[in-house]
């Protein structure tokens, strides 16, 4: 039995597919702690970890990141990317490690697997020199040749033009994340480590185990992917065993639906229904489906009145939904996305910011879905895309081709796999 140590940033899209990989790991037997914020502790501890609260590191709710970091409130687009950056993960990164290191010298591990936006997570694994390993259920692309620069949701330049372009970019790039380096850097020396030689794209994750969501064919074609990087499909969180998942009052209409289901989404993150959700109703208000929205644990209620053919819920359960959908649209979020492709789904994403516009590019690219470009949508472009996915096979064909690759990898069996050898 290995003592292990997770780490979880206190949003849904982090906990839950690190809650998946630490019930498999309590599954076969090893003592497993989670680090994430209190509204989460007791999550893991259903599943039989040990939820262990943030302490030092200033606890959070992600229904309100402007009550604990102020600069926060109403920012959209890059702003909101760099504030992030700044505030929240570099900025509670150096008490993230005091607590961390807290917790080793009360109970040493074997192995610390972290969140890659829980940066303390690589503080305290230096500090230590202990065994690290990065569970990501973020999107693992690092940068590469022949890959435009991530953050602007650009495909792969074509031809000497193309190239070009692409090297251009990823220069300016570079230089344009170089101040973020330096307060990577700067923010090692406060928690008394040395300067290294990582960048803005490197520094989230271990040199040692990268045990990532999501396949190489989701990403762009590549030969240069780092040897640790370890992809394993979708993370699943099946919920706690033994309890049924709640559906909702409606749920016959879906498995009686007799026309295709649409299911709309914006995740855990930027709910403003005005986005997607409602522009997504008007959209398909006259189309012959049936729309199930996932408004998400912190959205209010939309105002009615509501399409005849739209059903409503804070959350559905995706093992059950998903089987019965034809179709989803979604702003973009990572977990959605895989968990859409794993059922062969075709998806209409709609990705604004963070890392949502290289997912929908990546998408539009490979042809598995149609790429909005925009977050903001208008529904008439929601209504020509969603009847440019239902009317050609194409779309998901290479949805199903995807989703196999997935299916493949192991999930979160293989992720416990990796992680049990880097323990050893």
């Amino acid at each position: 039995m290995a003592s292990i140590l997770m780490t979880s940033m206190p949003f849904a899209g982090h906990a839950r597919p690190v809650r998946a990989v630490a019930a498999e790991l309590v599954r076969r037997g090893h003592d497993v702690r989670v680090y994430t914020g209190r509204s989460y502790t007791g999550m893991f501890d259903e599943v039989g970890a040990r939820g262990v609260p943030w302490r030092a590191a200033p606890d959070l709710d992600e229904r309100d990141l402007g009550a604990t970091f102020p600069r926060m409130r109403d920012a959209k687009g890059f702003r909101q990317v760099l504030i992030n950056l700044q505030d929240l993960f570099l900025g509670t990164a150096p008490a993230q490690c005091e607590d961390l290191l807290a917790l080793a010298a009360d109970e040493p591990w074997d192995l610390i697997a972290g969140d890659p936006m829980a940066l303390g997570t690589r503080f305290a694994a230096e500090r230590l020199g202990s065994r690290w390993a990065t569970v990501s259920p973020i999107a693992v692309w690092p940068p590469g040749k022949g890959i435009p620069p991530t953050g602007l949701g650009l495909t792969p330049g074509r031809g000497l033009v193309g190239t070009a372009r692409d090297a251009v970019l990823g220069a300016g790039a570079r230089a344009g994340t170089a101040a973020l380096t330096r307060l990577y850097q700067g923010t090692r020396e406060q928690v008394g480590l040395p300067r290294d030689r990582e960048t803005f794209a490197t520094m989230w994750f271990s040199p040692q185990l990268v045990v990532a969501a999501g396949s190489p064919g989701i990403d762009y074609p590549r030969h240069d992917l780092p040897a640790h990087v370890r992809f394993v499909g979708d993370l699943t969180d099946d919920g706690v065993p033994g309890r049924p998942a709640a559906l909702p009052s409606w749920w016959t209409d879906v498995e009686q639906a007799g026309v295709p289901v649409v299911h709309v989404t914006q995740g855990t993150a930027n709910v403003d229904p005005t986005d997607l959700i409602l522009p997504t109703l008007e959209a398909l208000a006259d189309e012959d489906v049936l729309v199930v929205v996932g408004l998400g644990h912190r959205t209010d209620p939309l105002p009615g009145p509501l399409p005849a053919n739209a059903r409503v819920a804070p959350m559905v359960p995706y093992p059950q939904l998903l089987p019965h959908v034809s179709v989803v649209v979604t702003n973009g979020g990572y977990g959605a996305v895989l968990q859409a492709l794993r059922h062969d789904i075709p998806l209409i994403v709609a990705g604004g910011d963070l890392d949502k516009p290289e997912i929908a590019a990546r998408i539009g690219w490979h042809g598995a879905g149609i790429n909005l470009r925009t977050g903001t949508p208008r529904p008439a472009a929601i209504a020509d895309a969603y009847r440019a996915v239902a009317a050609d096979p194409r779309y998901r064909s290479t949805a199903a081709r995807l989703g196999a690759e997935l299916r493949s990898l192991g999930g979160t069996r293989a992720a416990a796999d990796l992680l049990e050898r880097h323990a050893a």
